[in-house]
């Protein structure tokens, strides 16, 4: 089937978790998987198929650069495996600090992308942020944007929204969002990247404060170190896309070390590959699970 939108993907699921059915319906959120390789891609949709269920295939900026930087062979082959898929597949940009790179989205299929300018004092992100706001929208690109902890305090710097420590102030996240424009925000409530373990704890009662302040769809990050209980209530609590990356790369290093660890003799790299795709397809299947309660 073509291209789903992002944008339109997490308004479906916004709208089935706030009916007004009797019994009401559960809240659910888009799945957002980070791809680097064809491997990953064959294997989120494998395991979006699986479970019935949408999903985004995101490409970040770092996963460019790993490419050589070049964006197109990448984004082509996920939107031609996505076109083949049964169930609706989006392609997001996450994490886009170059200007350049951004200009790149729409002419590659892309209907979304996460403009990162987290990193500046709040003046410079809120501006660079309505600038890349007002070409997205232009372009009819769904743009979604972060606020960590701002910084200035006792002469610290800004810390995004998945630093340690870091949470987002609701009313500084409801100015942010109404002076940039964004259509969506990744927010500050107890996650952070690359983590290895599912350790982390999020504060459920801030995310409750976000949700009743801001007007937009709210977006987790770093959802890899985040157990299962405390994603299903980052959910209820108003989550409605949830980013995992690491998450994919521990089952696929996990299964082909395994693999090469009983045969070690092993050269044919479809090998491993395929054991390794297969273990990246099981775990999208199931937390798409979890996220739909």
């Amino acid at each position: 089937m073509p291209l789903a939108a992002t944008g339109e993907l997490v308004a479906r699921t916004a709208q089935a978790g706030t009916t007004d059915a009797r019994p009401p319906h559960p809240r659910t959120a888009v799945a957002a998987f980070n791809v680097i390789t064809l491997e990953h891609i064959e294997a989120v949709i494998a395991g979006a198929e699986s479970a019935g269920a949408p999903v985004v295939l995101q490409v970040s900026e770092n996963a460019v650069k790993f490419r050589h930087g070049r964006l197109l062979p990448l984004a082509r082959a996920a939107t031609a495996a996505a076109e083949r898929a049964s169930v609706p597949v989006a392609l997001h940009l996450d994490h886009v600090q170059s200007d350049g790179l951004l200009r790149q989205a729409p002419g590659a299929g892309f209907s979304s992308v996460m403009y990162d300018a987290s990193h500046l004092p709040y003046e410079e992100n809120l501006a660079a942020t309505r600038a890349a706001a007002d070409w997205a929208h232009a372009q009819g690109l769904w743009i979604e944007a972060e606020l960590g902890e701002i910084g200035g305090k006792n002469g610290e710097p800004p810390r995004d929204a998945h630093a340690p420590g870091a949470r987002t102030d609701p009313m500084e996240a409801r100015g942010f969002v109404a002076d940039s424009g964004v259509d969506a925000l990744a927010v500050a409530i107890g996650s952070s990247h690359a983590m290895t373990t599912r350790t982390a704890a999020l504060d459920h009662d801030l995310l409750k404060r976000l949700s009743a302040s801001l007007g937009v769809p709210l977006v987790l990050h770093g959802s890899s170190g985040v157990p299962d209980e405390e994603l299903r209530a980052a959910v209820r609590g108003g989550i409605a896309k949830v980013n995992i990356g690491t998450a994919l790369n521990l089952a696929m290093t996990g299964a082909i070390r395994e693999f090469l660890t009983a045969s070690p003799e092993a050269v044919d790299s479809r090998k491993y590959l395929g054991v390794g795709r297969e273990a990246m397809a099981r775990t999208v299947e199931r937390l798409i699970g979890v996220l739909r309660g």
